[in-house]
């Protein structure tokens, strides 16, 4: 037996679950069926409930998705736990160069926000779970093993637990990470070039509070980012992004709590104040990573699948999700006008739109990373002259802040075309 749908989504992920969280308010409009397979079992029923712990990873949502949740109704239930961006602070150690970025400065309620991820997560499948039903089916665990992508239509084979089954989708997206094993299977390659480097993630707390300040440190070695959180146990909590070099990573892992402490202490400074615990460490390689298709026809590859950056900036998810929103907008123009949604031309044409603001976003984390990370004198010179110059044009620096909010871009409209 084949099951039909209008979308069928590989991968209940942020940018998954986004994507159906987006479709949701409009699907009974538009008599929309939307199927997310994901290789997780789905969570319980009910609300979500939210355990802050050390031992969590983080994301920094730029201002501009703001208007995005807020269409999907979901703002104000993640805002429970969002902790506001009020300024950025930029410093280059061992040099002079130095900015700042400010909200008020810019009237904007806060420049950005930090959520842990497994708190989006829950509120994105605790939506589904709740109002999903009948037009998106969370279909889990199960992998999409087989693929017969058409702009006519296009045909999955999925596997339930070792029962195999089919389904038919006027489109797909592939949303499933950059380790996508159907990406692999469909043939679709991918330019990769290595970093030489690991982000170390963890938790950490420091003996004052944040005061609502990001800080990008640059070092000899790579960039350490610092994200403010939420409270823990009376302690501010701040979101630790560390890069360190290949050679490096296992050294700085294997270190004591305390030990590991006073290296980041030395390596960062104390203008945050003393760090004073630190959670679970986690690491990951970096490599800047883009596949060389991302639209095929009844086919669209969204995310890590399609692209991953850079950490330095903080871009990969809301890249990620203004595609999404992009896709969404899309979707319902699309349907709305009784157009097929699998058509490689209209494809094509979202692809090339696409194209510019990554384009730009991975381009100015790489040159970014690479301008920071060389200790050349006349480099060392340039980029602090650079800082410096920002710091004291008023213009440029409002121009950078919008770009860091996601501003540069349309807004989503997410909604049915008049």
């Amino acid at each position: 037996m084949t099951t039909d749908y209008d979308l069928l989504i590989v991968g209940g992920g942020m940018v998954g679950a986004s994507l159906a969280c987006a479709l949701l308010p409009v699907a009974q409009t538009l008599n929309l069926k939307v199927a997310v397979v994901e290789t997780e079992a789905p969570p319980g029923p009910g609300e979500p409930v939210f355990q802050p712990s050390y031992d969590t990873r983080s994301t920094a949502l730029a201002y501009g998705v703001r208007a995005a949740f807020e269409r999907m109704g979901l703002w104000d239930t993640l805002a429970e736990h969002l902790t506001p961006i009020d300024h950025i602070h930029v410093s280059d150690r061992g040099h002079f160069g130095a900015t700042r970025l400010n909200a008020q400065r810019e009237q904007v309620p806060a420049l950005g926000y930090v959520v842990e991820n497994h708190w989006l997560g829950q509120v994105l499948l605790s939506r589904l779970g709740r109002d999903g039903a009948p037009w998106v089916e969370f279909i889990a665990p199960a992998e999409v093993v087989d693929l017969d992508n058409r702009s006519d239509g296009c045909t999955a084979v999925l596997n339930e637990e070792g029962r195999e089954r089919q389904v038919r989708a006027g489109l797909v997206v592939l949303a499933d990470g950059g380790r996508s094993a159907l990406r692999e299977r469909l043939g679709i390659g991918y330019s990769q070039s290595s970093y030489d480097q690991h982000a170390l993630v963890a938790n950490v707390s420091l003996d004052r509070p944040h005061a609502g300040v990001a800080y990008e440190r640059f070092t000899d070695t790579g960039p350490i980012a610092l994200l403010p959180g939420e409270d823990l146990d009376g302690q501010a909590r701040c979101g630790l992004v560390w890069t360190l070099p290949e050679d490096q990573v296992e050294e700085v892992l294997a270190l004591s709590d305390q030990a590991f402490l006073d290296r980041l202490q030395q390596r960062f400074g104390y203008r945050a104040g003393r760090f004073i615990r630190v959670g679970e460490r986690f690491h990951y390689p970096l490599k800047l990573v883009l596949a060389q298709e991302q639209v095929r026809a009844g086919l669209v590859v969204l995310g890590n699948a399609a692209h991953a950056l850079h950490p330095i900036a903080g871009q990969g998810f809301n890249l990620a999700f203004r595609g999404v929103t992009a896709l969404a907008d899309l979707i319902i123009e699309r349907r709305h006008q009784g157009l097929p949604l699998g058509d490689l031309h209209a494809l094509q044409a979202f692809e090339a739109a696409r194209r510019g603001d990554q384009f730009r976003t991975i381009q100015f984390s790489d040159l970014t990373m690479k301008l920071f990370t060389h200790e050349r004198p006349g480099l060392a010179l340039l980029r602090d002259v650079g800082l410096n110059a920002l710091e004291c044009c008023p213009l440029a620096k409002t121009l950078l802040t919008r770009a860091a909010m996601g501003l540069s871009e349309p807004a989503p409209r997410l909604r049915v075309s008049d």
